[in-house]
């Protein structure tokens, strides 16, 4: 049997394990609003997270296409730039999925020399995902700070120009 058509049978609870995942990510009290999902505008972390997840999966098991990839990927990673997350634990969920398949498959499965080759080839594959993950996550990260530095650089401008204002109003 294909490695992709036994992950596919238990992708319900992968996904379900995986999204778990993240969530263990944040701190205690967010975790609760986070896993309900079935609101997209009621919950929008929550909704992205699940989609993301779900997507991210169907995605492994295609081969990774880059197009659907960097849509759900996306909008995970921009949430967990703007969040306290070092890049490492920003992206750190999707090594998870190593470790959960492995546990969904069972030693009689991942010993098997067949498989053993094709979980190599996903491991790959996952590995991929991640560093496309801190691409995105360094992209969003330098757009914060260019933001900042533009903030800081009009607030100098503004202050400058009102010491101006004052002082042309004294003479």
């Amino acid at each position: 049997m294909k490695l992709n058509d036994i992950l596919q049978e238990k992708k319900s609870s992968i996904v379900k394990r995986w999204f778990e995942a993240v969530l263990e990510s944040y701190p205690e009290d967010a975790r609760g609003p986070f896993r309900r999902r079935e609101a997209q505008f009621a919950n929008p972390v929550g909704f992205t997270l699940a989609e993301g997840i779900e997507g991210l999966f169907d995605a492994l098991l295609k081969g990774m296409i880059p197009d659907t990839v960097s849509a759900f990927l996306d909008g995970m990673i921009r949430i967990r730039a703007v969040q306290d997350f070092t890049p490492s634990q920003a992206v750190a969920f999707i090594f998870r999925v190593k470790t959960l398949v492995r546990e969904e498959l069972g030693d009689a499965v991942v010993s098997d020399r067949g498989m053993a080759a094709q979980l190599s080839s996903l491991d790959a594959i996952i590995d991929d995902l991640a560093l496309f993950a801190f691409d995105i996550y360094m992209k969003c990260r330098e757009k914060i700070y260019d933001i900042k530095a533009q903030e800081a650089r009009n607030m100098t401008f503004r202050l400058l120009q009102q010491a101006n204002l004052i002082a042309g109003n004294k003479g």
